[in-house]
């Protein structure tokens, strides 16, 4: 006679040992590799439970690497690098895709030129994108410096993260283009990289130079070289200017040079010139110009109406700073105030 299994056994074994497969799935989860994020929080403290009286079971600073252990509904219970776990809001908490990305921008912004020192007047984000919405995680102190890389605008946000644009009638366009604001992509002290919005940031430049902004934006500063002053050696500085206003579709629209007058001891203007379309990077570096020996010079680029960007070369030969000409080029001759006589008669044909 047939033995035939009943029919509880033919159901329960076979849910048994799907269940026995899916709790060792649970174990090797449990033992692999779990779910890593990254405080964006300058310090948190770690909760012991999610409730409105709560104990302090930890602290967590600011890029710290933590496990993630689970969730439930704004906080995450996570465990530190050194055994600490609690329950976090999920709000400090970014992705490792996120962190990632972080160090992509950092890896891709590892040659960019230096285009200016700048400090922070107050603590601040520093964002993935140039957009306040975009995911944050490093921070920088107030009275930290930072080095500018390249400069970017985006439209101006409301604090519902929707763009601010003038109100027209339903259907149409806006009556005035959003409001933009300016923001840097810069590398903190650490070697961290991010956009900061610009107003956070100052450039690091002496008083003395500060002081002939005439009411427009320093945008970056070279040192170009030193000359000796008693027993001193006084930096000579190039320095971009623009309107003070975000949003402009240059970079910069004025150079000018300060060299340092060693009977005076005090900085003049060597060279300016205006109405530029100027693009960074700016290039500074060193030459040998035959006779005239060493002398600093930078490069500037400058886009046309048509947007094709061209590259302008000066030396600095104290105190007179001249265009460097490619072979064949019609001649400038820097004239007094530093701007080349030719251009000058070009800006008032315009004008006209």
């Amino acid at each position: 006679m047939k033995y035939r299994r009943p029919f509880f056994e033919c159901c329960f074994v076979p849910l048994l040992l799907a269940g026995v497969s899916l709790l060792g799935g649970c174990g090797r989860n449990k033992g692999g590799t779990r779910e890593m994020a990254y405080v964006s929080a300058p310090q948190a403290f770690l909760r012991d439970q999610v409730a409105a009286v709560y104990n302090k079971a930890g602290t967590v600073k600011n890029g710290e690497a933590v496990q993630v252990l689970g969730r439930d509904r704004r906080f995450a219970r996570v465990r530190t690098s050194s055994g600490a776990e609690g329950w976090l809001e999920q709000r400090y908490l970014i992705s490792q895709q996120t962190y990632d990305a972080f160090q992509k921008l950092t890896e891709q912004s590892r040659d960019e030129p230096v285009q200016a020192t700048a400090v922070a007047h107050s603590q601040s984000n520093i964002h993935l994108q140039p957009l306040r919405d975009a995911e944050h995680l490093y921070q920088i102190d107030q009275g930290a410096k930072v080095s500018l890389l390249k400069r970017a605008s985006s439209e101006k946000m409301l604090s519902g993260g929707q763009a601010r644009v003038s109100a027209g009638k339903e259907g149409a366009a806006p009556l005035t283009p959003p409001p933009l604001e300016d923001w840097w992509l810069v590398r903190d002290e650490p070697g961290h990289v991010g956009w900061v919005l610009g107003r956070m940031l100052d450039v690091d430049v002496p008083l003395e130079i500060a002081q002939y902004s005439e009411g427009q934006r320093l945008v970056a500063s070279f040192v170009l070289d030193h000359v000796g002053d008693g027993d001193r050696q006084v930096p000579q500085y190039l320095v971009l200017f623009t309107e003070n206003k975000d949003g402009m579709p240059f970079d910069y629209n004025q150079v000018r040079v300060f060299t340092w007058n060693v009977k005076r001891h005090r900085y003049e203007t060597a060279y300016r010139e205006r109405n530029l379309n100027g693009v960074l990077p700016v290039t500074v570096s060193h030459e040998n110009f035959d006779k005239e020996g060493d002398l600093p010079f930078f490069v500037v680029r400058v886009k046309d109406d048509a947007g094709n960007v061209t590259e302008r070369k000066y030396k600095l030969n104290t105190p007179i700073v001249r265009r460097v000409l490619a072979p064949g080029a019609e001649k400038e001759v820097a004239n007094p105030s530093g701007v080349a006589r030719h251009r000058s008669s070009v800006v008032r044909k315009k004008r006209h």
